[in-house]
């Protein structure tokens, strides 16, 4: 009656649930399972190491990584009908606005697995050399020297990986913090052609037409208000720059609002392109950058051109 009582208790709380929850759809290691819960990283482990000592969860050692999964064991040794019980409570559990967000957020885990092709101990997956970063790099020796601005540059790594084509790179971002970390982390990498400047997507501070690329990486979403915020981009494009969006598609995620500072749930597309028309440019295209099935934030990249003069379009 003790471990019955003791299991019970265990499994009343909520976080240890849903833990379990998503560890019974994959595998993931604490970092993971921390930005999918909400849940500080001490605060994973620990609810980790209970459920481990209960026989409810196992972990795997893998390149580096530790794993969490559910334990086969428990699945067993007269255990079966507690997880019948959980699995039912799951599923019926499914539309549950806490259980949604964990489910959109467990797909953004899995969508940067693929992007980053990590092979997570999945040895059939292993593809040497195979990288995003290394297409990015090759791509970047088939552009010419530009003046590029990274707006909302955040820590800088997206800033750093422009440098590496472009002959100068203006990082903004409007906290002191996050250009205090791109700061160092040039630093480091002693990357030469950056300079990093305090702003906000209403009031940028560069000249007019003084770069040929402004890149907005999922950072038109956190303006207060698109119109201004690309209206302003414009000012500093040069004739015939480009503005390059990287931006999600509009979704119904609420809880980006309060966890991530979103102002906007995403564009849709007729949106985004009314946006960049009206900031003056042209030869606008959209397609979609990313997709995962089950995984409600759906990338949209759109592009656009400032006009050479005020007579051509």
């Amino acid at each position: 009656m003790k471990d019955a009582s003791d299991l019970f208790r265990l499994l009343a709380d909520s976080t240890r649930l849903r833990i379990l929850r998503v560890l019974a759809q994959d595998r993931f290691n604490v970092s993971e399972l921390t930005g999918i819960l909400g849940v500080a990283q001490s605060g994973v482990s620990r609810h980790l190491g209970l459920l481990k000592e209960a026989d409810l969860v196992s972990e795997q050692r893998e390149a580096g990584y530790v794993y969490y999964s559910l334990a086969d064991e428990g699945r067993r040794d007269g255990r079966a009908p507690l997880w019948v019980l959980l699995d039912a409570h799951f599923a019926s559990s499914a539309d549950d606005r806490a259980v949604r967000e964990d489910e959109a957020r467990l797909q953004e885990v899995r969508r940067r697995r693929k992007e980053n092709f990590e092979t997570h101990g999945d040895s059939r997956q292993l593809v040497p050399g195979r990288s995003w970063a290394a297409w990015a790099r090759a791509l970047g020796h088939l552009l010419p020297p530009l003046d590029v601005a990274d707006v909302g540059c955040g820590e800088g790594y997206l800033t750093l990986e422009l440098a590496r084509w472009a002959r100068t790179v203006y990082g903004i971002d409007r906290s002191d913090q996050m250009l205090e970390q791109a700061t160092a982390l040039a630093s480091r990498r002693n990357v030469g052609n950056v300079e990093f400047r305090k702003g906000d997507l209403a009031r940028l501070p560069l000249h007019d037409a003084s770069v040929d690329v402004v890149l907005l990486s999922q950072t038109l979403h956190h303006a207060a208000d698109p119109e201004v915020a690309l209206t302003e981009v414009a000012r500093i494009l040069r004739p015939g720059g480009r503005l390059l969006v990287l931006d999600l598609r509009e979704h119904d995620q609420q809880w980006v609002r309060t966890r991530l500072g979103d102002q906007h749930l995403g564009f849709s597309e007729s949106t985004l392109e009314r946006l960049l028309r009206g900031a003056g440019l042209r030869d606008i295209r959209l397609q979609v950058g990313s997709r995962h099935a089950g995984d409600p934030f759906v990338v949209l990249i759109a592009s656009g051109i400032k006009q050479l003069s005020d007579s051509k379009v």
